[in-house]
């Protein structure tokens, strides 16, 4: 056997034992990152952000408010993953919770349950349930291991062959590079982008679940995103978007819901 065919079948090999399932959606996923490697760099670069962008005081309400919604959800994930078997993928995680003075309409969960919320993405939620569901969204991300899958794609197609404890140790620049693509910054339209475009409507899915589950009304989350929609400025073509067009988003969230709907308790 060649060099090529070898290294070939090693990445094979290595896909094939990497394989896992996301919850709800039956989807098999390829990890091929330890979730531990994973939960210790987002640990570093929570700090890192932290530091240079102090959270706000809980004695502030939308903070608190931040907070007791974060506390619902996260007790709903965790009730979730022991009823599917999938307690497993929440292993390590520290739920935390900030709001940070930020104008930009944005929030995100790493690894490792660590949440942020910038206080641009307030204006749009409006309500709590609004909020539920962009947090229960972020944190779907997470749970899903999206980010996981989509270093895996990218440790593929731009290292080859190259061996998993290689890249994690001689190629860590590499290493870091792929994490920030994974966790939000990808430019490249090819083999990655229209995974991140089905990563986003299997967050949606899973965040109606979670936000229902807390005592959130899953029926906010499309006027969440008309209310995005009509803030947004030009759109950007479906198929060259991260994310599925507005009202590809909001039709499929419609869809979701009569199932969303059965885990809502008010």
């Amino acid at each position: 056997m060649n060099l090529r065919k070898l290294l070939s079948f090693c990445v094979v090999a290595s896909v094939l034992i990497a394989c896992s399932t996301v919850p709800l959606s039956g989807r098999k996923q390829i990890n091929m990152l330890p979730e531990s490697t994973l939960i210790g760099m987002s640990l570093t670069e929570y700090k890192s952000f932290l530091a240079q962008n102090p959270p706000i005081p809980t004695s502030n309400p939308e903070a608190e408010m931040v907070r007791n919604i974060g506390a619902k959800i996260s007790t709903s994930v965790i009730k979730y993953m022991k009823q599917t078997n999938n307690s497993k993928r929440i292993e390590g995680y520290k739920w935390e919770f900030n709001l940070v003075n930020n104008n930009t309409p944005n929030a995100w969960c790493m690894p490792g349950g660590k949440v942020v919320v910038y206080s641009g993405l307030l204006p749009l939620t409006k309500t709590e349930a609004g909020l539920a569901f962009v947090m229960g969204h972020e944190i779907a991300h997470a749970v899903a291991r999206h980010g996981n899958e989509r270093m895996s794609q990218g440790l593929i197609t731009q290292m080859g062959g190259v061996a998993l404890d290689v890249a994690l140790s001689e190629k860590s620049a590499q290493t870091r590079a792929l994490f920030s693509t994974a966790y939000g910054l990808s430019t490249t339209v090819g083999a990655i982008l229209p995974f991140s475009r089905l990563h986003e409507t299997e967050a949606d899915q899973m965040g109606m679940i979670f936000m229902a589950m807390a005592g959130y009304d899953p029926r906010e989350a499309s006027a969440v995103w008309e209310r995005m929609s009509s803030a947004g400025g030009p759109s950007v073509p479906e198929f060259l978007s991260t994310h599925p067009s507005d009202q590809t988003r909001i039709n499929n969230i419609k869809e979701f819901l009569p199932e969303a709907l059965k885990y809502y308790k008010p």
